[in-house]
């Protein structure tokens, strides 16, 4: 999924497909919608060929992240080979991000690496996950994790 978060000062309705077209190489031909992220003071730009009104996995982890019991709050979702992963610092969003992951290795590669490019420590942090996982995934993250959550 294309998608994209837009400063709400500088958010233009009509400059939405214009929006995507500068951090996607290609420009989606799918109808492009925006919402209103007030938590965050920022709109979400996606492109979805999805019905009116569908929200893109993004929307949830980003209006989800408030649930994360901890400070540090990491909030990811995994579906269909796509990790829609957010971490934030009390109310500050630190990222927002999309990655393709085929499989849940690739997944906890692009988990470790947006928490390392941050320098927050696993060990003393909760992640918190959107999406149901199987037993032996759920004990790959205990390994590093203070605790696992499915919210």
């Amino acid at each position: 999924m294309k998608c994209t978060l837009v400063p709400s000062n500088f958010f233009d309705e009509n400059c939405a497909r214009e929006y995507l077209a500068q951090v996607f190489v290609d420009t989606p031909s799918e109808p492009v919608r925006s919402v209103l992220i007030p938590e965050y003071n920022a709109y979400l730009v996606w492109s979805s060929a999805a019905p009116e009104g569908e929200m893109p996995p993004m929307y949830k982890v980003l209006t989800g992240l408030g649930k994360c019991p901890d400070y540090n709050k990491i909030l990811c979702s995994w579906e269909n080979g796509e990790l829609c992963l957010a971490i934030a610092q009390g109310k500050t969003l630190l990222l927002a991000n999309t990655y393709e992951a085929k499989d849940f290795t690739t997944a906890e590669y692009w988990i470790f690496l947006a928490l390392r490019s941050l320098q927050l420590n696993p060990e003393i942090s909760t992640i918190c996950l959107l999406s149901a996982i199987s037993a032996e995934d759920e004990m790959s993250l205990y390994r590093y994790f203070k605790a696992v959550e499915i919210l």
